[in-house]
C-alpha cells in the first residue's frame, strides 16, 4: 500500500452532509446527504511506510503494539449484543473512506474525522496554522472561541512516508452525538505539509486504538469516555455501508450494538496485542481452497482507517493472479524465476530452512531471521547499469510461492511457470490491481478464517468500482503490503463492510457478524 505515487485516472467519490435526527428508540442517528467530489479523495486512503519504518495509513500510523496478552476462550456471543448506545453517522466516499462529525469545545466547534482503529491520537487543523495550504482547505479549531479550553502546549508530531503533521496538545471537551468528554487531551496541527492532507476531505482523526500507540502518551477519547462513564458497555461498534448510492454511509455506535446492522451472532477472537486492535487470524482461501499461507496462523489488524484489505505482496499476488487482477511486470522478479528457480526448489525439496534459501543461492545475506540484499548484479542490472535493490525481495517473493506449490506435489516445470505468471501480477507501484468490471461475477469467493470460522468475501465485495464520465474501472480490494516487522494483514473497509465488528474493550476481543 505504497502512496507516492497519485492516481492517474479520475474518479467520482462521495462528501455528505450530516443533519441529526432523533429516533423514537431514543438513540442518536445521524441523517446523510450526497455531493459529488474529486478522484483525488483516494490519495488520503494510501498506507505508506512511517519514517521508523512502521505501517502508516497517510493520514495517521500505526504504532508498533506492545504487551502481548494471554489468550481468551473464542465463542460466538459477547455482551452487548441486545445493546446499543450513542450512534455516530458515517459519511461514505463510493466505498473508499467513511467520515463522522464531532464537536471541540464550548460552543462545539464541528470538524469531520475519520473513526480510525488504526490509531489513539486525536488531531484536527488549528488557527494557528498559518504556512500550510491544507489548513485552509479544512476547519480549524479556534481555542479562544471555547470557554472550556485548557492550555497544554506540549509539542507533538506524527512522522509518515508521504509527509507529516505536527503542532501541541491542547485540552478542551469533545462532543460525539449526545456524548460530552471533558478534559481531552488533543493535538492543533499547526503544520500539514504533505499533498495528502491537502487533498483530504476530512479535516482529522480520532484515534479508536489502545493507549500504547498514543502520541505523547495521550489519554484517547475512548480511554475517556470509559473512564468517565458516559457509556454503559465499554464496546463500540462499526457498520459501513457498502452501497454507496444509499443515503446512509455507515454508523459507529458507542456503548454497545445496533442489532439492525448485523445478522446472527459475532464470532470473537481475543486481542493478542495492545497497540492496534490486533489478533490471530488462520487460513486464506481462494475458491474455496486453501492457499496454505496463513495456516499456522497469521497476525492480523481490523482497522476502520484503512479503505481496501492489505497482506504480504507474496499473497496478495497469488490472490490477485487467480481473481485475475493485473498489476505491473516485474522483470527483475522473472529473472529470479528463470535463473534460480530450479536451485530454489532443490533446497526447498532437501528441506532447507526457507529463511536461509536465499542467502545460501547468494541473492540475499542472513540476518539470523531472514534475507537482506546483498547487492547481486542481476541480468537485467547489467543492461541498465544500476545494482538491484529487488532482487533479494522477488526470491524471497519466490521460495513462499514455490514452497506453497511443492506441497502441492506440482513438477519443476509448473512451479516455475506458476511462479513466472504470479510476478505479471505484482501490484503496481502503488498498490493497486486492476480487474476486468466484466468478469466479477465469475470471479471466486476470498475467504478468511477467523476463530475457526470462515469468512467469506465474494467477489462484488472485494472488487471498487468507480465511475467517471460513463466509463468504469474496477480495483482489486486486495492491496499489497509488506512490513518489515513481520507478515501482517490489515482487514479495512473491504472486510469492514461486509462483516459488522465489534471492538469489545471490557473483555479485551473483537467481534464479526454478517453485515445487515
Amino acid at each position: 500500500m505504497a502512496n507516492r505515487v497519485k492516481f492517474l485516472f479520475p474518479i467520482a467519490l462521495l462528501l455528505i452532509s450530516v443533519a441529526i435526527a432523533s429516533a423514537s428508540d431514543g438513540l442518536l442517528r445521524v441523517g446523510l446527504k450526497k455531493r459529488t467530489l474529486s478522484r483525488d479523495s483516494l490519495v488520503a486512503s494510501r498506507v505508506a511506510f512511517n519514517e521508523e519504518g512502521t505501517v502508516a495509513h497517510a493520514a495517521r500510523k500505526f504504532g508498533l503494539a506492545r504487551g502481548y496478552l494471554e489468550p481468551e476462550p473464542v465463542g460466538p456471543v459477547g455482551p452487548g449484543e441486545d445493546d446499543a448506545g450513542d450512534i455516530i453517522g458515517l459519511k461514505n466516499y463510493m466505498n473508499a473512506q467513511y467520515f463522522g462529525e464531532i464537536g471541540i469545545g464550548s460552543p462545539a466547534q464541528n470538524f469531520t474525522v475519520i473513526f480510525d482503529t488504526g490509531s489513539s491520537n486525536l488531531w484536527i487543523p488549528s488557527t494557528k496554522c498559518y504556512f500550510s495550504v491544507a489548513c485552509y482547505f479544512h476547519s480549524k479549531y479556534k481555542s479562544s472561541q471555547s470557554s472550556t479550553y485548557k492550555k497544554n502546549g506540549k509539542s507533538a508530531s506524527i512522522h509518515y512516508g508521504t509527509g507529516s503533521i505536527s503542532g501541541f496538545f491542547s485540552e478542551d471537551q469533545v462532543t460525539i452525538g449526545d456524548l460530552v468528554v471533558n478534559d481531552q487531551a488533543f493535538i492543533e496541527a499547526t503544520k500539514e505539509p504533505s499533498v495528502t492532507f491537502l487533498v483530504a476531505k476530512f479535516d482529522g482523526i480520532l484515534g479508536l486504538g489502545f493507549q500504547e500507540i498514543s502520541v505523547g502518551n495521550a489519554t484517547p477519547v475512548w480511554y475517556n469516555m470509559v473512564s468517565q462513564n458516559l457509556i454503559k458497555d465499554a464496546v463500540f461498534s462499526f457498520w459501513f455501508n457498502r452501497n454507496s448510492g444509499d443515503g446512509e454511509g455507515g454508523e459507529v455506535v458507542f456503548g454497545g450494538v445496533d442489532k439492525n446492522h448485523f445478522k446472527g451472532e459475532h464470532t470473537y477472537v481475543p486481542v493478542t496485542s495492545k497497540g492496534y486492535w490486533q489478533f490471530e487470524m488462520g487460513d486464506i482461501l481462494v475458491g474455496g481452497n486453501s492457499t496454505g499461507f496463513c495456516a499456522n496462523g497469521c497476525a492480523a489488524i481490523a482497522d476502520s482507517g484503512t479503505s481496501l484489505l492489505a497482506g504480504p505482496t507474496s499473497v496478495i499476488a497469488e490472490i490477485n493472479q487467480q481473481i485475475g487482477a493485473a498489476g505491473v511486470l516485474s522483470q527483475q522478479c522473472k529473472a529470479v524465476a528463470a535463473q534460480y528457480g530450479e536451485m530454489i526448489i532443490e533446497k526447498l525439496i532437501a528441506k532447507e530452512d526457507p529463511a536461509k534459501v536465499c542467502s545460501s543461492i547468494g541473492v540475499c545475506t542472513y540476518d539470523g531471521t531472514h534475507g537482506v540484499k546483498a547487492g547481486i548484479r542481476s541480468v537485467v542490472d547489467k543492461a541498465t547499469g544500476g545494482f538491484s535493490d529487488a532482487m533479494c525481495t522477488y526470491c524471497e517473493l519466490a521460495v513462499t510461492w514455490m514452497e506453497n506449490q511443492i506441497s502441492q506435489n506440482k513438477t519443476v516445470e509448473q512451479i516455475i511457470s506458476y511462479v513466472d505468471k504470479l510476478c505479471e501480477r505484482l501490484p503496481s507501484p502503488m498498490g493497486e490491481s486492476a480487474v476486468d468490471c466484466d468478469s466479477v461475477s465469475s470471479m471466486p469467493n476470498v475467504s478468511f478464517t477467523i476463530g475457526g470460522k470462515t469468512f467469506d468475501l465474494t467477489p462484488e465485495q472485494y472488487v471498487l468500482e468507480v465511475t467517471q464520465g460513463g466509463t468504469s474501472q474496477c480495483i482489486s480490494g486486495f492491496i499489497a503490503l509488506d512490513v518489515p516487522q513481520g507478515p501482517l494483514w490489515i482487514l479495512g473497509d473491504v472486510f469492514m463492510g461486509a462483516y459488522h465488528t465489534v471492538f469489545d474493550y471490557g473483555n479485551l476481543r473483537i467481534g464479526f457478524a454478517e453485515a445487515a
